[in-house]
C-alpha cells in the first residue's frame, strides 16, 4: 500500500484524492463474485463479492460490498461488510460498514453507521492501552 508523502496533510492528500479522474466504474446493474486488483481511482455503484486491493476506492450509495478491502483511501457512501485497512477512510452519511477498520485518517460524518473494532491513530498518538469490540452507531437527528 503506498503510503502519502509526510509533507501533506490528511486534508490536502484527500482534496488531491478527490481532483483525480475515476478510471473505472462498476455500474449498479453489475454483480462481480471474485477478487478485483486497481490502480487509480475506482468507484463501485454494484455488488462486488470478493476482496478488493486498490488505491483509491469510492463505494456509492448504491454500492455494496462482502469481503475485505485494501486501499490507500476507501470513501464510503454505501454498504460494506468485512474487514478494510486504508490509509484514509471516510464514512459518509447514510453509509453502514460493518466490520474491523484499520485507518491512519478516521473521517465519520454524522448519520454514518459503524459497527465492529475500530484502530485508526496517527503515527503520533501513543497506541490504546486496550483494543476491543466497540459499537458505534451516529444517528441521523430525526426528521421531520
Amino acid at each position: 500500500m503506498a503510503m502519502f508523502g509526510k509533507s501533506m496533510s490528511a486534508e490536502q492528500e484527500m482534496k488531491k484524492v478527490d481532483s483525480e479522474a475515476i478510471s473505472s466504474i462498476i455500474d449498479k446493474s453489475m454483480t462481480i463474485k471474485g477478487e478485483m486488483r486497481f490502480k487509480g481511482k475506482t468507484r463501485i455503484d454494484g455488488t462486488i463479492n470478493g476482496n478488493i486491493d486498490g488505491e483509491h476506492l469510492i463505494l456509492s450509495e448504491t454500492g455494496k460490498v462482502v469481503g475485505d478491502i485494501q486501499a490507500s483511501s476507501f470513501n464510503c457512501y454505501g454498504t460494506f461488510e468485512g474487514n478494510v485497512h486504508a490509509t484514509m477512510l471516510t464514512a459518509r452519511k447514510n453509509c453502514s460498514i460493518h466490520g474491523k477498520i484499520e485507518a491512519g485518517s478516521l473521517t465519520v460524518e454524522p448519520g454514518a453507521s459503524i459497527q465492529g473494532e475500530i484502530k485508526a491513530a496517527a503515527k503520533d498518538l501513543k497506541p490504546a492501552e486496550k483494543d476491543g469490540p466497540i459499537a458505534l452507531a451516529v444517528k441521523k437527528s430525526a426528521e421531520k
